[in-house]
């Protein structure tokens, strides 16, 4: 009896062992997920006639700086940027300031979501660290929202600036000084917002600043700019449009490239260009055409002996000219590519790019026909200044075309012919297609431009209206479509950017909330209501 009860006991006490064991297995515990905390600062927060030439911030745990020198934003900007450090994990930050600061001016230290716990990466979001060499802190503040005046996806890490008008104010100051007040949109912000500002009147600049040294540099940045000045206090919200202006036309020095062509680069427009070749007073007959890809034309010219040549360009008022030393080089070789490849859509035209400019089409020699071995009518067209050839011809469902040109068909500037050519294509069924109806509401203005891009900002298909606001777009590959709306002021059928020293906005562009879904052998009917 006893010896059972020995047993009994023994068998309990095991059961509670294995039970206690199970209950005090280790787990992983709840994840971390509190940002830190600024214990203390030195000197304080908000302190006020700042002398000193460093900061130490504490905080509660170790922490670590991340991308600090892309993240931090000091308003105003110093020209010597202040060193952070260390960047190693700590519990101590130090900010040593490098530059001398100026009379009654309130700064903000932002450091974005730069400090983070070492151990699980919270960030401590949008910590500002302010002080002033004044005896009070300026609290004011304007804020608003930044779009791209034409794609529908903003930049990041655009920059805001407020420019103080004072008697050194003038229209210069945003290629050549820094603003009094700055701030960035960083990674994700489609808002802004410039706080601790003193009252007075300001110029309100938004900028995609490419090398970070808070000054428009048209070639590379975006700007965007409120036309009128702004007095603080306001309590408005403002909206800026980022867009990238055209640049003044001018060229470089021509570069021969072969022994009959040069290439010209430009920047800006090369609309209205106009070039002039010559050998001493002699003018040699050239053809113009686009280099692909580049901001570049094609000088081409019949082979000549010269030891020097001089080329004129004239664009309006711009005029240059250079000369340069001729040299023996091998001629380029005339060959042809098509553009479209097998699948031919309903809208386009079967198109072949020409290496060398042609001048001459016999179009006796040339022939179209379809699956059926039936010759199929066709007119072709030239665009001299691409360089190609397009056919068109009726493109009937399910078809395979067979694109034919003889020896002789295609003559170049230089005499010389094609060979064989022979291409073949494919054309779908209609019901491949989706067809789209686009009924505009609101209008304020005419003509507008209609436009359908992909998620890159690309133009599949474009209209133009200058009083209708019912427009098809027939024959669409099926694709998920962004459709937009451009007020064509200047009525060119293109959209126009601006420019900051004309005070000239860019062309407004509206654009339809959401993705236009068209499945083939569908028809949509959109409303676009231009007031939402």
């Amino acid at each position: 009896m006893l010896k059972n009860k020995f047993r009994s006991i023994f068998i309990l006490l095991a059961l509670t062992v294995i039970s206690c064991a199970k209950r005090g297995s280790i787990t992983g515990g709840l994840k971390d997920t509190i940002a830190p905390v600024l214990r203390a600062s030195f000197p304080k927060n908000l302190s006020v006639n700042f002398k000193g030439k460093e900061i130490n911030l504490t905080f509660d745990e170790y922490v670590k700086l991340k991308n600090v020198n892309k993240q931090l934003i000091v308003s105003p900007p110093m020209k010597y940027i202040p060193e952070v450090f260390p960047l190693t994990p700590s519990k101590i930050i130090t900010i040593k300031i490098k530059d001398t600061l100026q009379e009654n001016t309130t700064y903000s230290f932002n450091f974005g979501q730069s400090i983070e716990d070492n151990n699980e990466g919270n960030p401590y979001n949008q910590f500002k660290y302010i002080f002033s060499t004044g005896s009070y802190i300026d609290s004011l503040k304007v804020g608003g929202a930044i779009k791209d005046a034409l794609n529908k996806k903003e930049d990041s890490f655009v920059s805001v600036m407020l420019y103080e008008v004072n008697n050194k104010f003038n229209d210069s100051v945003v290629y050549k000084s820094v603003p009094r007040y700055i701030t960035n949109t960083l990674d994700s912000l489609k808002t802004f917002k410039i706080e601790n500002v003193k009252a007075g009147k300001y110029l309100l600049v938004a900028m995609k600043d490419i090398n970070s040294n808070n000054k428009f540099n048209p070639k590379e940045d975006k700007i965007g700019f409120r036309k009128q000045l702004v007095s603080i206090p306001n309590d408005s919200l403002f909206e800026l449009k980022l867009f990238k202006e055209v640049l003044a036309f001018k060229t470089v020095k021509p570069v021969q490239t072969t022994g009959n062509k040069l290439i010209l680069g430009y920047e800006g427009n090369p609309k209205n260009l106009k070039i002039a070749l010559k050998k001493g007073n002699e003018i040699i007959p050239t053809i113009v055409t686009k280099f692909p890809f580049k901001d570049s034309v094609q000088v081409w010219f019949k082979p000549i002996k010269a030891d020097s040549l001089n080329l004129a360009v004239a664009n309006g008022n711009y005029k240059k000219s250079y000369t340069f030393k001729k040299t023996e080089q091998k001629k380029d070789t005339l060959s042809f590519t098509p553009k479209t490849s097998l699948g031919l859509s309903k809208l386009d035209q079967f198109t072949i790019r020409s290496s060398r400019p042609l001048v001459k089409f016999d179009e006796s020699k040339m022939k179209v026909t379809d699956k059926d071995s039936v010759n199929v009518k066709f007119t072709t067209s030239y665009d001299a200044y691409t360089q190609e050839l397009k056919f068109d011809i009726p493109k009937d469902p399910l078809q395979r075309y067979k694109f034919q040109l003889l020896p002789g068909a295609l003559t170049d500037y230089i005499d010389q012919k094609n060979d064989t050519l022979s291409y073949k294509v494919t054309t779908k069924s209609a019901t491949d297609y989706g067809n789209l109806r686009v009924n505009l509401t609101n209008v304020k203005q005419f003509p507008v431009i209609v436009e359908l891009t992909n998620d890159k900002g690309d133009v599949l298909a474009s209209e133009f209206s200058e009083k209708n606001t019912s427009l098809d777009f027939m024959f669409l590959e099926p694709a998920k479509y962004t459709l937009r709306v451009i007020y064509d002021a200047n009525r060119n059928k293109e959209w126009d950017s601006g420019n900051f020293l004309e005070r000239l906005q860019p062309e407004e562009v509206i654009y339809f909330p959401k993705e236009i879904d068209v499945r083939g052998n569908w028809d949509v009917d959109q409303t676009f209501d231009l007031n939402q």
